[in-house]
């Protein structure tokens, strides 16, 4: 017996509804997604939204030649993104322009004006000893005849302050502690009166700095130096080296500002390993958890030894950007690789302290050279215009479907709409998430992505076409010709996911939106196809209007030109009884 000839292998129906299910399963749970974020629009980027564009100069530092060279340019770019994305913008984009320039483009958005203030500090992050602190504020000179009032209400006032409890209380932690009182526009650390002592001398509003170390120009400075005045302050650290001491300000809890007296710097940004922002297991309370590379373990370690010794506030180190205090916290005890920084924090105050310690220091100073604003009109103009370069996209790919495929055509424009709900929640919920924005290339990338889309259902059609021209009905002509279209698919797919993937890669700025958004929906086109435009063909195979080829379905077998079933026949052998011709007889 002759074995059965073998044919092309035949992709079995499998159970369509449950590949439906689970795509409209997936579609409810990513738009429910959306609406529990409290996002129900893609994040926009500058162009397409508006915002802030800040234009930087690079400056070389006090007693440093060519320092603005490419390297230190990236590095500067670098760092500026971290601090800038580290709080959450959307989309702020950071590149150089020039030799000399960096370009710093903010989304109009939440934290906007928070990320213009950590553009604005970039010069470099030290950790310098206090040796005095006072009152930052301008005090009215007393007349004389009133010196002696002046001289009890301030000694009242002190007084007043020493009753306050010093925030430098309580056990340390394993690691050591460093305890602070907040940050910068939350009210910077500012040491208690009662940790400076019970001494009233200490407590004086104006109190000098000491002969040792300080000199008589540092203490004349010290004095005369009003923090309120923004121009003063943007002034004290100019020329001043980290081996030197200085004088800076700082704001405290109540939001005033107070001067100190700083040594030199121990400790630079580059010596911190990493900050994060955390709650405190025990207290419930925001603090931040700093670890120090190996070798600035041991510098910390030394300094942290020698402050622990100390009298209040000589036993503070303050955290110095741009000049100005940002912290200053106290030492209990000596602190190894980790420390934690612990006070009346906010989650904001915290995270801005731990930003400002997590990503170093800057190689330039730089200072602002221009500040403009994009209007939002002219980005909503552009994202009208995008919008309307997709809808006409998506109609002229609509209309090619409906007057070549006909009936087919319902399933492919189904399936362009789940495909086009997969984006849209997926461009959304990646906001939040991963801070992804929709820029114009964004807009253009999804635009390219209808016809990639288009083209997966062309190739599955056309495969069932060339089934059905062989004679076959459609139920077996789907499955026969999902294995060949599959691969092509798969294949075509790929290609286009590894150009996005390497366009990423090696592009930056706006274009890698275009990149991003086109490969994300390449991997949503092979999820439809599979998940969806099969199974939905397969169940529609099985309704009459396609199955039995009707004029409007697309598969008619006479428009396609389809060949009659082959039919086997035998033909008449010499053998074959019949009538004889009496002629031959």
């Amino acid at each position: 017996m002759a074995a059965p000839k073998k044919g092309r292998r035949q992709s079995a129906p499998g159970k369509p509804g449950r590949s439906l299910v689970f795509i409209l399963i997936a579609l409810v749970a990513l738009t429910g997604g959306m609406f529990l974020s409290g996002h129900s629009t893609p994040r926009l980027g500058i162009d397409l939204a508006g915002g802030t564009s800040i234009t930087l100069q690079a400056k070389n530092e006090p007693g440093q030649k060519n320092a603005i060279n490419p390297t230190n340019m990236n590095t500067a770019v670098s760092i500026i993104n971290n601090r800038v994305n580290g709080l959450g913008v959307s989309e702020a984009e950071v590149q150089t322009q020039g030799a000399d320039n960096i370009i710093v483009n903010i989304p109009k958005g939440t934290n906007e004006k928070q990320a213009r203030e950590q553009v604005g500090t970039t010069a470099q992050l030290y950790f310098r000893p206090v040796l005095t602190v006072a009152s930052g504020e301008p005090t009215p000179k007393p007349s004389a005849s009133s010196s002696g009032k002046a001289k009890d209400k301030a000694t009242e006032k002190g007084a007043d302050k020493a009753t306050t409890p010093p925030a430098a209380t309580g056990s340390p932690s394993p690691q050591g502690r460093a305890v602070t009182d907040g940050l910068k526009a939350d009210a910077t650390p500012s040491p208690k009166s009662s940790d400076k002592g019970s001494d009233k001398d200490k407590a004086a509003p104006t109190p000098t700095p000491s002969a040792d170390p300080a000199t008589a120009a540092l203490q004349k400075k010290f004095t005369e130096l009003d923090c309120t005045d923004k121009a003063q302050r943007g002034k004290v650290g100019d020329g001043i080296k980290p081996s030197e001491q200085t004088v800076a300000c700082g704001k405290n809890n109540a939001g005033q500002w107070e001067k100190y007296v700083l040594g030199p710097a121990e400790l630079n940004g580059k010596d911190v390993d990493d900050a994060k922002a955390t709650i405190n297991q025990q207290s419930g309370a925001w603090v931040v958890n700093m670890e120090f590379t190996g070798g600035g373990s041991k510098k910390f370690s030394k300094t942290t030894s020698k402050l622990s010794q100390q009298q209040s506030p000589m036993n503070q180190f303050a955290i110095v950007l741009d000049g100005e205090v940002a912290s200053a916290p106290s030492v209990n005890t000596t602190l190894n690789s980790n420390a934690e920084i612990s006070g009346s924090f906010t989650q904001d105050s915290a995270q801005d302290l731990a930003n400002i310690l997590s990503y170093g220091a800057l190689p330039l100073t730089f200072h602002e050279q221009s500040v403009t604003t994009v209007s939002p009109a002219l980005g909503g103009e552009q994202l009208h215009a995008g919008l309307i370069a997709g809808a006409i996209g998506l109609a002229l790919v609509i209309i090619y479907l409906v007057a070549y495929y006909r009936g087919l055509s319902l399933i492919a424009i189904a399936s362009l709409l789940v495909s086009g709900a997969l984006t849209y929640t997926l461009m959304t919920l990646l906001g939040p998430a991963i801070s992804f924005t929709l820029n114009l290339p964004a807009v253009c990338g999804a635009i390219v992505a209808i016809g990639i889309t288009a083209d997966s259902f062309i190739v599955f059609f056309e495969r069932i076409r060339d089934e059905v021209r062989e004679g076959r009905t459609l139920r077996p002509a789907v499955e026969r010709a999902w294995p060949r279209a599959r691969r092509t698919i798969l294949v075509s797919d790929f290609v286009s996911f590894l150009a996005a993937a390497v366009l990423f890669i090696v592009t930056v700025g706006k274009v890698q939106g275009f990149a991003f958004t086109l490969g994300l929906t390449t991997l949503l086109d092979v999820v439809v196809v599979f998940f969806f435009t099969k199974p939905l063909m397969t169940l529609m195979a099985r309704k009459k209007f396609f199955a039995n080829g009707h004029k409007w379905s697309g598969l008619d077998p006479k428009r396609l030109g389809a060949k009659p079933p082959l039919r086997r026949t035998r033909r008449a052998t010499g053998s074959s009884a019949g009538p004889v011709d009496p002629k031959e007889a």
